[in-house]
């Protein structure tokens, strides 16, 4: 049986974009999750270096304007989903569409990966 996972795209950001992205996406229900300070790693700061690494290799010298920039994952709020069905279309195009509108701050490829869930936060009043 396959563990639970999200949904999630994992993109290296220019830390002078982060906020500017992490707001615009708010308003989508898109969530914004810098891999150093997710809630699922048990050792952030060396998972994003990893992460980071790893994308940066793979472009073979494409990326290397990124070799300092913050990787997230961004995953799709609850509003995307519509019960135990799979995540719309419609939320991969949106996100892409904002991505591509950042495109001089962001990398990424067009695709999703899995993660362990990602809770958000609950304010408890008291």
């Amino acid at each position: 049986m396959r563990l639970p996972h999200e949904n999630v795209a994992t993109v290296l950001v220019d830390p002078r974009a982060l906020e500017d992205l992490e707001l615009e996406l708010m308003e989508l229900d898109l969530r914004l999750w810098p891999v150093a300070t997710a809630p699922i790693c048990v050792d952030g700061p060396r998972m994003a270096f990893q992460v980071r690494r790893t994308l940066l290799m793979r472009q073979r010298g494409a990326w290397d304007v990124a070799a300092e920039w913050t990787p997230v994952w961004i995953s799709f709020g609850e509003s995307w989903y519509d019960g135990a069905d799979p995540l719309p279309w419609a939320a991969r195009q949106t996100l892409w569409r904002i991505l591509e509108a950042h495109g001089h701050h962001v990398r990424y490829h067009r695709r999703l990966g899995g993660v362990r869930p990602l809770q958000v936060p609950v304010e408890v009043d008291g």
